[in-house]
């Protein structure tokens, strides 16, 4: 069968891998952004401090992603939890990075004057920086999500959800006759789920970045 009719033919299992990828890809990205804002926020203010954590997290992305869920797997299982796991951890880097560098950008005279009216520390870091350091973090966020979509699909190594589990399908069978027609549709499906979630950072952007910042 063609293309088009292996995907009229396995419409209902596609959506749910398709499913089962951006959910994994989104929780991930949310507990990523969560802790890499945090580390960024406690790491900023000392250049060793933040010298250290953006090494750390870059030497997460040295390990090839097949060797790292294998790594996890006498820890973790099979399943959802390598796969979790390391999308985490492969998701930390630019987001840690764009959060340092744009804290550490903030014009330290408008720090100091909402430290001239009266403003604690935690709500400077709430109500000035943090906004200000917003663009450069969403950045981080937009490049790890590319990322984590690539790398989701290697946890059907540890039979993770998602997309991956199509391609590994097509290249464990091939020369079968819906070999090709697999590694495509999962393929396809990836970059899909990628541009649309790019699309949905350009909204979030628009709605949450000021036009002078942008300017």
């Amino acid at each position: 069968m063609n293309f088009w009719e292996y995907i009229g033919n396995r419409y209902a299992q596609l959506l749910t891998d398709t499913y089962q990828h951006a959910s994994a890809v989104f929780q991930c990205m949310v507990v990523a952004t969560l802790i890499g804002v945090l580390i960024g926020v406690a790491t900023y203010r000392s250049e060793w401090a933040g010298n250290l954590a953006i090494t750390s997290t870059a030497t997460v992305l040295t390990v090839p992603s097949l060797a790292m869920i294998g790594l996890l797997i006498p820890i973790t299982g099979l399943g959802v939890a390598p796969t979790v796991t390391a999308l985490i951890l492969y998701g930390l880097l630019p987001i840690v990075r764009n959060a340092i560098v744009g804290l550490r950008g903030v014009d330290p005279t408008l720090v100091d004057a909402a430290k001239g009216i009266g403003m604690s520390r935690l709500s400077r870091l709430l109500r000035v920086e943090l906004p200000l350091a917003w663009p450069p973090i969403l950045t981080g966020i937009r490049v790890s999500t590319q990322m984590l979509m690539g790398i989701a699909a290697i946890g059907a190594y540890s039979s993770g959800p998602g997309l991956g589990n199509e391609i590994f399908r097509g290249i464990s069978s091939l020369g079968s006759a819906n070999a090709l027609n697999q590694v495509l549709a999962g393929t396809l499906g990836i970059v899909i789920l990628a541009l649309l979630f790019d699309a949905v950072y350009v909204l979030i952007g628009r709605l949450t970045i000021s036009r002078g910042i942008r300017a």
